[in-house]
């Protein structure tokens, strides 16, 4: 409670701070709209704190002054210098407060009958104080609560800016020692250079990020307080308060946050009584939950109250003057739901402390809109209203794939790219249905978009030449983003873009490249809407495709590719999971063999046989068996073709089982099998795998005879385990005890004591893998 009312008072100065001018500014003119605005909101978010923090005084005269200007801007008063005096004392009054309460001494006792009557109409204005008293600094008073530095976000974008640059400078001098000969020395205190911008560009950015806890911890407080105030009984759940945002956003959305909880205890969640006869239990339902999808934060607010009623919504609209009557009657269920967004339009029955004025929702969708998000409403009557606020992610380190529109870059979020195809062949084919571009990809029908279109780019590639990005926005359905190249993989700086770029809804921010120059981070979901995607068409005009294309049961369906030395080959296609481009410094020889890091993945990478004949990137086939992956490496896929079973098997096993006629023209058949179990070795176990069992506090068999035991294809298991073992290994010597099961085999540490059979010499490796061989071929006949 303590950190909740120290940013209450951290607040109330910074808004106080703010208000300086705009009080001075209205006493010289009363008629302003904007200063009166600026003044009305102050007051309102200072009445709706104290509620929670339970300052009566506080909130009884903050509540005057905000009925009061109610009346200024709803027309029924006008301001007079005797209004504006009364306003400026109060105000005056709320700064001595706020200094009492950073003091840690409390709201002081007082009357403030007078003030309060002063804002009544006719009433002789106070005298008023110099303004500059509000701001007394209190940290000197004893039992001062701590202070903390609040710095304005504008410094820390300049301090990240500068740090941003710093890396851009790094990556630049990276390239030139790579070019030139450098010497040790120089190549070391470059690393510890690199190191020490990393940590910096990392530390700076988590100041910006927050966990969004520190935004719901007082949320089951504040449902407590208000459900008790009104008689109800509501129950909070909460989920995902380990998200991070940036402390800008959670600044912004705080106050939106707290109209629409407070809107969802006051008028969504009925009383006891009314939801016992409404046929719900006595307690109401409220959760918030807060989660990361894409390039956006989604924090959904769903209570399961009686709804909002969109007809009286509407009555309430034309009755204000809000829309036409003519025009009431065409909107449909969301466009009469969006009338709550609308300033002064409320359906409550009564003015209370909690809500009720139509003051609220309006600044909602303004503070949500301000930072480019967007605020949705779903409301059923009867069952429950659900808000979701919608929040970019305007400063965060992201995953991104640049690709380009003839000279100019652009960035894709990582996380909504499905998979990336050639535009070429027939595995890929664009059509037009219905005037909409439609991509089928494998025999799987996506809505397909042009990237050149979307931004009005010249269009002078081929749509066979493009490359597709399978797209999957975050709560959308899978699209296809035609582009002409793509480029590197890269962890990029997000920041907010102009105003007028996001107003195209296609971007989701800037950042900037390794070379300094600007890069636009599209939104996915954005693309899709500009697009005109016709996402439900598409997706019910190719139900049921998702299947491989349709080949008669005699033929294969097979990837005709040219591998890196020029071949051709061929694949079957039930075995490739995806493409992938990689780099060259992802391939490297490690544990005996030519490996690929794929995400997160290390797999084994055949079609090359050593890195050093790797000149640039490469794409990479993904193979999978059902529980095991291997890379492979090639050049171009040629097309999705399908060939009998008439193939010239090759003289020896090997990566090509044979050769047969494609096109008109030879191609070696790979042999996936081989590749699997020559690459991937024992890792491929038997489907009835054998088990051995050794003791387990055995440091020499653990250590120097698991490793072969295992290499020869069984399951090896401790003395515990309850397990059937097919062999049973232990020190000449020892005894076995009953119902160990398999058979025995004995190690002995001389060779003299060993037969050759049950005994065995522990160093005699080839007897040991014979006995092994026995016993499996024993088993297998069993």
């Amino acid at each position: 409670m303590d950190d909740l009312i120290a940013d209450f008072v951290a607040e109330c100065r910074e808004m106080l701070e703010a208000l300086g001018g705009e009080i001075v500014a209205w006493e010289a003119n009363p008629d302003d709209r904007t200063r009166l605005d600026s003044i009305f909101r102050f007051v309102h978010t200072v009445k709706g704190n104290c509620g929670f923090f339970d300052f009566p005084r506080l909130e009884a005269l903050s509540h005057a002054a905000e009925d009061a200007l109610a009346d200024c801007r709803a027309g029924r008063r006008t301001p007079d210098s005797a209004l504006v005096s009364a306003v400026l004392a109060v105000i005056d009054r709320i700064g001595e407060m706020i200094a009492s309460i950073d003091a840690g001494e409390g709201v002081p006792a007082g009357d403030d009958t007078q003030l309060i009557e002063a804002l009544a109409p006719g009433a002789e204005g106070p005298a008023v104080q110099a303004s500059a008293t509000v701001m007394t600094d209190a940290t000197g008073k004893a039992g001062a609560a701590p202070r903390t530095i609040r710095l304005s976000v504008e410094l820390l974008d300049r301090v990240m800016s500068g740090v941003s640059d710093m890396v851009l400078a790094r990556n630049e001098l990276a390239r030139r020692l790579r070019e030139a000969p450098t010497e040790v020395a120089v190549d070391g205190a470059f690393e510890r250079l690199s190191g020490i911008i990393a940590e910096m560009r990392d530390a700076i950015t988590r100041t910006r990020m927050q966990r969004i806890e520190n935004l719901f911890v007082a949320l089951p407080r504040m449902v407590r307080d208000l459900s008790a105030e009104l008689g109800k009984q509501v129950l909070v759940d909460i989920d995902g308060g380990d998200v991070e945002l940036d402390r800008e956003m959670i600044e912004m959305i705080r106050d939106p946050l707290t109209h629409i909880i407070r809107n969802a205890v006051d008028h969504g969640i009925e009383a006891p009584a009314d939801r016992i006869k409404a046929g719900k239990r006595e307690i109401g339902l409220l959760s918030v939950s807060a989660r990361q999808s894409g390039n956006q934060i989604l924090i959904e607010i769903a209570d399961d109250g009686k709804g909002i009623d969109g007809a009286k919504l509407v009555e309430k609209a034309v009755a204000n003057g809000v829309i036409e009557r003519e025009a009431a009657q065409k909107m449909s269920r969301g466009e009469q739901l969006a009338l709550i967004f609308e300033a002064g339009l409320s359906t409550a029955q009564s003015v209370t402390a909690i809500s009720g004025r139509g003051v609220g929702m309006d600044v909602v969708r303004s503070n949500v809109e301000r930072i480019g998000g967007l605020v949705e409403v779903d409301s059923t009557p009867g069952k429950g209203t659900r808000m979701i606020l919608r929040v970019p992610l305007t400063l965060t380190i992201i995953p991104a794939l640049t690709v380009s529109i003839g000279s100019q870059h652009f960035a894709i979020p990582r996380s909504a790219i499905e998979e990336i195809v050639r535009a070429n062949g027939s595995s890929v084919t664009l059509e037009q249905i219905g005037g909409a571009g439609v991509a089928t990809i494998r025999g799987r029908r996506v809505p397909e978009v042009a990237l050149a279109n979307v931004l009005g780019l010249p269009n002078t590639m081929a749509d066979e030449d493009r490359t597709l990005v399978v797209l999957r926005p975050a709560g959308g359905d899978v699209y296809a983003l035609a582009v002409d190249k793509i480029h590197d993989h890269e962890e990029l700086v997000v920041k907010p873009a102009a105003p007028a770029v996001m107003a195209t809804g296609l971007y989701a921010g800037t950042t900037l490249a390794d070379d300094g120059s600007p890069i636009l981070l599209f939104d996915p979901a954005g693309i899709a809407q500009v697009g005109g995607v016709k996402l439900e068409a598409i997706e019910r005009a190719g139900r049921g495709v998702d299947a491989p294309v349709a080949i008669n049961s005699s033929e294969v369906p097979v990837l005709l590719f040219r591998g890196l030395d020029g071949a051709r080959r061929a694949l079957r296609l039930g075995v490739v999971d995806r493409i992938e481009e990689v780099e060259p410094d992802a391939i490297r020889t490690t544990a005996g063999q030519l490996r690929v890091q794929l995400g997160e993945a290390i797999l084994p990478l055949a079609g090359v046989a050593n890195a050093e004949e790797i000149n640039g990137k490469i794409r990479v086939f993904r193979l999978n068996d059902g529980s095991h992956e291997l890379g492979y490496a090639f050049r171009e896929v040629i097309d999705l073709m399908a060939i009998d079973r008439d193939v010239i098997p090759a003289d020896v096993p090997g990566a090509v089982s044979g050769v047969t006629l494609i096109d008109g023209e030879p191609a070696e058949l790979i042999d996936a099998h081989w590749l699997f179990a020559e690459h991937l070795g024992a890792a491929v176990r038997p489907h009835a795998q054998l088990v051995c069992r050794l003791p387990e506090n055995d440091a020499w068999m653990q250590n120097m005879l698991r490793p072969i035991v295992e290499a020869a294809g069984y399951l090896v298991i401790g003395e515990q385990d309850e397990l059937a073992a097919d062999v049973t290994i232990v020190s000449q010597g020892k005894d076995v005890e009953p119902g160990q099961g398999g058979r025995i085999l004995r190690l002995a540490a001389d060779p003299d004591a060993a037969n050759g059979e049950d005994s065995i010499y522990r160093y005699d490796r080839a007897g040991l893998l014979m006995a092994l061989k026995a016993s499996s071929a024993s088993a297998g006949r069993r």
